[in-house]
């Protein structure tokens, strides 16, 4: 039901997770990413608790091959988990359990991983690698060509409803958190939209967030 791409960037030090299904809010359960940790996306029959989990493991100082290596050893019903976890140094993991639902995969390169379940092909998920990593500019237009060349490629096998994507950068918080939450036609085209947005505001509300006095004034009664 799900296809993701987590990845992070060595030139900004960016992580991000891009994320589709056929179900409703699927960035709200399956996205996790941290600043200066990694990114881990959870799904297929999907614990939410795992994301969170991965992330403290890959902090404590494991990579993301030891971090997988403890969800799979930890959690509860493994079997049902897909995984795609990404570490600060650009190291990738990824793990379909064996009740993961229909034609499933996993594809890695340097710095990103894709996985995704219930596919119309085995070869999404490489051709969600190949398109980020022949990508160029910021991290989430990356997640965004690596989104648009998983529906080239047959995406899931019934329609998806549902896209999101999860940027973290220096702060403690997302610099961008961006939901289709449902969509009937095409989520991730409207995901790319508020991509396009939201880009050139991102780095300006983290400015606003840390400095309120670079906060424009917007003329509003009794601002003077």
């Amino acid at each position: 039901m799900t296809f993701s791409i987590s990845a992070h960037c060595a030139r900004t030090g960016h992580f991000g997770i891009a994320v589709s299904s056929s179900s409703p809010c699927v960035a709200a359960r399956c996205a996790h990413a941290r600043a200066g940790v990694g990114a881990v996306a959870t799904q297929n029959i999907t614990d939410p608790t795992l994301g969170p989990k991965g992330l403290d493991l890959m902090a404590s100082g494991l990579s993301a091959p030891q971090a997988l290596a403890r969800l799979r050893a930890e959690g509860a019903h493994i079997d049902y988990r897909q995984f795609a976890l990404v570490d600060a140094k650009g190291g990738t993991a990824g793990f379909s359990g064996a009740r993961t639902l229909g034609t499933h995969r996993v594809a890695e390169g340097e710095g990103v991983v894709a996985a995704g379940n219930l596919l119309s092909s085995p070869q999404v998920p490489q051709a969600m690698v190949d398109a980020f990593t022949a990508a160029q500019g910021p991290l989430g237009d990356r997640l965004i060509a690596a989104m648009k060349a998983a529906v080239a490629a047959g995406g899931e096998e019934g329609p998806v409803h549902s896209a999101g994507m999860l940027l973290v950068d220096k702060v403690a918080w997302p610099v961008a958190d961006l939901r289709v939450d449902w969509h009937e036609a095409d989520p991730i085209g409207a995901l790319g939209d508020l991509w396009e947005l939201w880009k050139p505001q991102m780095e300006a509300y983290v400015t606003r967030a840390l400095d309120p006095s670079t906060a424009p004034s917007y003329g509003v009664p009794g601002d003077e």
